[in-house]
Order: C-alpha cells, then sequence, then structure tokens
C-alpha cells in the first residue's frame, strides 16, 4: 500500500493552484505530496471531435470532460477577474479587498505560466452604458467584467507549463488513476483507486464539476455537512456573430442577468464565445452534455453562449445533482448519445428539427456529432418556459437572437449544485479533509475554483506547519 502526506484528488484549477502552493512553499520538497486525477495531462487530452472525422469515439475518460486541468482546460479559457463571478469568493474569505486580490493572484500565475498578457479586456464603459439602458427596459442586468481570454488552443499549454513546474519541485502527478472511494481510518484516510489502496494523512477533494455526484456520494457516507443548492440547466445557443457583437464589443464574455416573469427564477447568459465552437461532454455515467470553446487563433462565424435557469428544489428532493442527472439520462437517450440540436423556431413551436429544417438557417452548426430532434420532450416544462421567455427578453438587447435562424444544443447542466460546508481554510468538519472547487458546490468557474485551491493549500500547509 501507498502511504502519502498529502492527496489532491482532481488536477483541474482547485487542485492544480493547491499543489503549486505547495510546490512554492517547498512542503513538496519534504513531503510525499500526489496530485492524482482520472485523466491524462493537458497535452495528452486529444478530441476526436477535433480531428476531420468530427465524431465521438466515446474515448474512456473523456478528454474534454476530465484530466489535468479539468474541463475548463477544452472551454474557452476565460478568467473573470471578478471574485463575485464564478462564486461568492467575498463569502467565504469575508472581505472583499483580499478576495479581490486572491483572483489578481491567480491571473499572475496563469500569466507567469503562459496566459496571453496582450488578451486582457477591460469593459468598454460607453458601450456598456448603453446596453444597461436597453437591458433596464427589459428588467435585465448587464454586468460589466474585466476578463482575460487564453484561448481553448493556448489553455492546454498553459496548465501543462503549470503542470510540469509543480511536477519539478517534487509533487507527483497520478494521471489516469480514478479515487472510487473515500474511508477514514483513525487518523487517516484510505483511497480506494483503480490502481490499489492508498494510505493519506491529508485528503483534499476537488473532483471537479465532473465529480459533483461522486463528492456527494463521498459526503452523504464519511457524514459531511452539505448544503443543498439550486440547478442551473438550460440550451446552448448559437447565432451569428454579428448578432451579438454590440455586447462582445463592450465585454468579452457579456454577463446578462434576469428573472422570469411566471416563476421570478433566475435566467442568465454564460460563457459567451464570440467566433467559437460548441464541443460535446461525456460523463463516466454515460450522460452527455455540451459546452462552448474559443481559440485564439481560429474563429468561426457564430457566437455561442450558454444559457441557463437556475432551479431551486425543497424537502423531500433536495439533491439537485441526482434531479440534474435524471433530466440528463432522459436527453441522452433521446438523443441517441448525442446532443439533441433544434432551431429556436421550432423549440417555440413545440415541434421537431430535422436536418433538412436545420439546414435552412443561416447558421451554420459547429458541432456536427448531433441528433436533430425536439428538446422539449427532455426538459422541464418550467426550464422551457423561462428559456423562451429570456430569449426573448434577451432579443430586445441582442436584436437577431430570437430568429429563425438561432440553434440550441442540449443539454447543458451545471453539476456544482451542493455545497460543501467548510471553514475558512476549506476544511470540512471532518479532520484533515478540505474541499475545494466546482465539484463541491465551493465555486462556479476557473477563477474561484483556482482560488479555492490556494486556500486549501494554505490551509494544509498550516497542518504541515510549513509557512
Amino acid at each position: 500500500m501507498d502511504k502519502i502526506d498529502v492527496a489532491i484528488i482532481g488536477g483541474g484549477p482547485a487542485g492544480l493552484f493547491a499543489a503549486y502552493e505547495m510546490a512554492i512553499s517547498g512542503a513538496s520538497r519534504k513531503y510525499n505530496i500526489v496530485l492524482i486525477d482520472k485523466g491524462v495531462r493537458a497535452i495528452k487530452r486529444t478530441c476526436p471531435l477535433l480531428s476531420p472525422k468530427e465524431k465521438c469515439t466515446f474515448c474512456n475518460p473523456c478528454h474534454i470532460t476530465y484530466g489535468i486541468g479539468g474541463a475548463g482546460t477544452y472551454s474557452s479559457g476565460i478568467i473573470n477577474l471578478r471574485p463575485d463571478i464564478g462564486g461568492e469568493l467575498q463569502e467565504i474569505v469575508r472581505s472583499w479587498d483580499e478576495a479581490q486580490s486572491l483572483i489578481n493572484y491567480v491571473d499572475d500565475v496563469l500569466v507567469k505560466f503562459g496566459a496571453p498578457k496582450d488578451r486582457l479586456f477591460e469593459p468598454n464603459m460607453e458601450r456598456v452604458l448603453e446596453i444597461q439602458k436597453k437591458a433596464a427596459k427589459v428588467g435585465a442586468e448587464f454586468v460589466p467584467i474585466k476578463q482575460r481570454h487564453i484561448g481553448t488552443d493556448k489553455t492546454p499549454l498553459v496548465i501543462e507549463n503549470m503542470t510540469s513546474f509543480v511536477e519539478r519541485e517534487g509533487v507527483k502527478i497520478w494521471e489516469l488513476t480514478d479515487v472510487m472511494e473515500i474511508e477514514k481510518s483513525g487518523n487517516k484516510f484510505s483511497l480506494k483507486t483503480s490502481k490499489g489502496e492508498v494510505e493519506a494523512n491529508i485528503v483534499m477533494a476537488s473532483p471537479g464539476r465532473a465529480g459533483a455526484k461522486w463528492f456527494f456520494d463521498q459526503a452523504k457516507k464519511l457524514g459531511l455537512d452539505m448544503i443543498p443548492g439550486p440547478l442551473d440547466i438550460g440550451v446552448r445557443v448559437e447565432a451569428e456573430k454579428f448578432v451579438t457583437e454590440e455586447l462582445t464589443k463592450a465585454v468579452w464574455d457579456p454577463k446578462v442577468i434576469m428573472y422570469s416573469k411566471k416563476y421570478d427564477d433566475k435566467v442568465r447568459t454564460f460563457c459567451v464565445n464570440p467566433g467559437g465552437f460548441i464541443m460535446k461532454e461525456v460523463y463516466d455515467d454515460g450522460t452527455i452534455g455540451v459546452n462552448g470553446e474559443t481559440y485564439a487563433d481560429r474563429k468561426s462565424n457564430n457566437t455561442n453562449f450558454a444559457f441557463l435557469t437556475t432551479i431551486k428544489l425543497s424537502d423531500p428532493l433536495e439533491d439537485t445533482i441526482e434531479y440534474g442527472k435524471s433530466i440528463a439520462r432522459l436527453m441522452t437517450r433521446l438523443g441517441g448519445e448525442r446532443p439533441i440540436l433544434q432551431r429556436l423556431i421550432d423549440f417555440e413551436k413545440g415541434r421537431r428539427s430535422t436536418w433538412e429544417r436545420i439546414e435552412r438557417s443561416t447558421v451554420k452548426p459547429t458541432l456536427r456529432d448531433v441528433t436533430p430532434g425536439d428538446i422539449s420532450m427532455g426538459l422541464p416544462y418550467r426550464v422551457i418556459s423561462n428559456l423562451i421567455e429570456g430569449l426573448e427578453r434577451l432579443d430586445n438587447i441582442a436584436p437577431g437572437i430570437y430568429s429563425s435562424n438561432t440553434l440550441l444544443y442540449a443539454p447543458e447542466i451545471k453539476y456544482y449544485s451542493m455545497k460543501a460546508v467548510v471553514d475558512r481554510n476549506m476544511e470540512t468538519v471532518i479532520d484533515n479533509l478540505f474541499a475545494a472547487g466546482d465539484g463541491t458546490g465551493l465555486s462556479r468557474g476557473i477563477n474561484v475554483a483556482a482560488a479555492t485551491g490556494i486556500l486549501a493549500a494554505k490551509g494544509i500547509l498550516l497542518k504541515l506547519g510549513v509557512s
């Protein structure tokens, strides 16, 4: 049995930044620190959808969803430079200034390892003001954010540079290692992995959003305190690039937030990719989803973005992850293990799209490994109502969105809805068990996930007696 001092489960932003903090502190030279991920290193992560075949071959594990760098490696590589976008970091550290300082530090580290210095986007406040006026007329909010765009093509290189650095400093990297179970044994932990059993003194769980269900199952078994949160569910919208240009010239990844009139549910844009592409995700339970990506040096004629509505559940069904998974399983079956593609006009009319109808659209789909169909067969009516109303209102801010040409892909579900109860150092109620990142419900984006990893690392270093 391998015996290690610190096991970091998950090599996404939280896990990788935790490993970085331990590396620069010198702890990785004194202690046996291991970063464990069920996927492979960033430079080994290749997707058949990006090949001329443009077809998913169900790699195990999915290189888009799993691997060092996390699911964000093959997203758009946008870093929101605010602590309240992508989580509520200011609430964790109880200080806006400290939270902002942490986000700035995350950005500095990414630049150190190769994030483009020239792709820092400040909001164009003159344009922002004009858009905010339009948004106010339809009861929406337009949020200006300073952002850095690394790009889907550059992000794997940044992640690999960072991985190589921590490895040189003594952190061990275990690829293709699935941690199936965490058991508490006295004052130590036993990790049952796909490569055998491991004993660890300290464990940090940062499984990413693809591991949210796994973490929730472990939390229940170990007796961790968890807070049920809302579920974000919706579609990925694809329109011609000029339709959203007014928004994306004001803010690279524009955030529009509104509340539905019928249900008073939050509806928002997320992860806007001007000139971007849509990707399929495959989870280890066989369910599928969609995401967006943007390259620094390769462009399409379209813009895509997630359009999500927030659904809150209450007793007795508080397990929002399982509720989301039940929808994903149905959508996966309806699409024949492919995302469902539908024209917005067909979605509105309640009829199925066909390739013949989709070919009429001036928007040419950037993901072809899909099934034309009827998204409303799998999404709850409340979600459909919120999405249609929200897109109609969004059309007043970005004319042309609510068009017969607009395409919708489903499902897009964010699995970060059960939140671990932690202290300021990200330690759970179980001594020496730390939690960080999206999969534990403590963040909803690369920026805050990385920051929670830093906080957890600092807590672990205190335990080790390393200043």
